[in-house]
């Protein structure tokens, strides 16, 4: 089977609980991914993909008419279509999305599913369900996560786990963290102060305020970034932080994303704003504070049934106390997880809604 879920990198990591899900009611599933070349390397930790076929539609789009882009667009309708597929699902409802599922090869008796309608706060376009053989109506007010699950569950007619498993590769570092004494685990704490959009962001002051309490309680301060912008503010923060003394900071090289992902595992936690890489954070199932300047974590932000992540909310942004009391709250739920024993997860009953 194949899913078409091309973007963003927030938006990628909120889907990966379905091949999972997929994979846990149909084990001999093998599962095919659309996705922009730019997210391929994440989808490259999860075992359970078969293939993962990457475009880059974003870049097509400005030059679609020059040779280059006609000649990588070919290559990539002809990758995309060395296969046939039983069930060709599009998590995303857009209109990008909808013409790699049409494009897309059917197997006889195979069909397309899509999205049949917007939720609350997310994109969505009609060619989605005009292309589809089977439109499936989602209830209008649910978490990205919850929203693809239940639309994987529905066309491929399985219950949903009551919790979403990313099932991202765990570096040996991250493999039984849970299981160690608090005085065995990493002592690094990664800041995601980078996001797309200026208004998500987190003042400098509060990222040196917060640093300074780690440090003082034996943490060190790793500081990633993804482009100059970023870089500065890292390097900014780094410096407040080792006036005091040097190493309390270090400002991580320019990683690619698969490198970033097997850093931040290796992490005794992430606090971040929202965004793309803080999602990976929740992926990785690290302790975790997620930072909103605007009232949407019920959509995107983590489940914090867990207690290991939790977003913080406030406008016009959270303050420096909050964040850290968050902290230390997810610390108190990893600390008294160490001695429980694993938790078995059983299929829920499928609703009448199917899922």
């Amino acid at each position: 089977m194949l899913l078409v879920k091309l973007s963003s990198l927030g938006d990628v990591v909120h889907a990966l609980p379905v091949v999972q899900d997929i994979l846990a009611a149909l084990p001999d599933a093998r599962i095919d991914w659309v996705v922009e070349k730019s997210f391929a390397s994440v989808l490259a930790l999860h075992p359970g993909l078969h293939r993962i076929i990457p475009c880059e539609i974003r870049r097509w789009r400005k030059s679609p008419l020059s040779k280059m882009t006609r000649q990588q667009w070919s290559a990539f309708k002809a990758d995309l279509r060395q296969t046939e597929y039983d069930a060709i699902i599009d998590l995303q409802g857009l209109t990008k999305s909808a013409v790699v599922a049409w494009l897309a090869r059917l197997a006889p008796g195979g069909k397309r599913y899509a999205l049949g309608n917007q939720t609350d706060g997310s994109g969505y376009e009609a060619p989605t369900r005009w292309v589809a053989d089977v439109a499936i109506r989602i209830k209008p007010h649910i978490h990205a996560v919850q929203r693809s699950r239940e639309l994987a569950a529905r066309a491929l007619g399985y219950c949903l786990a009551p919790s979403p498993d990313y099932g991202l590769k765990r570096h040996p570092a991250q493999a039984g963290r849970t299981l160690s004494a608090p005085e065995r685990i990493a002592n690094r704490v990664a800041f995601v102060h980078g996001t797309s959009r200026a208004d998500k962001e987190w003042p400098l002051g509060h990222w040196t305020a917060l640093g300074h309490r780690l440090n003082a309680a034996g943490y060190q301060i790793a500081l990633p970034h993804g482009n100059e912008k970023e870089k500065l503010k890292s390097q900014a923060i780094a410096r407040a932080l080792n006036e005091s003394a040097p190493g309390h900071a270090v400002v991580l090289p320019l990683l690619a994303l698969d490198a970033l992902t097997n850093e931040l595992a290796q992490c005794a936690g992430v606090i971040g704003v929202d965004s793309g890489v803080s999602h990976i954070a929740v992926a990785l199932d690290l302790p975790h504070v997620q930072v909103y300047n605007f009232d949407t974590a019920w959509r995107t932000g983590p489940d914090a049934a867990s207690g290991r992540q939790v977003s913080v909310y406030a406008a016009p942004e959270p303050g420096v106390d909050q964040v850290w009391q968050a902290w230390l709250g997810c610390l108190e739920t990893l600390k008294g997880a160490r001695d429980q024993p694993s938790e078995v997860l059983e299929w829920s009953a499928c609703g009448a809604d199917g899922a």
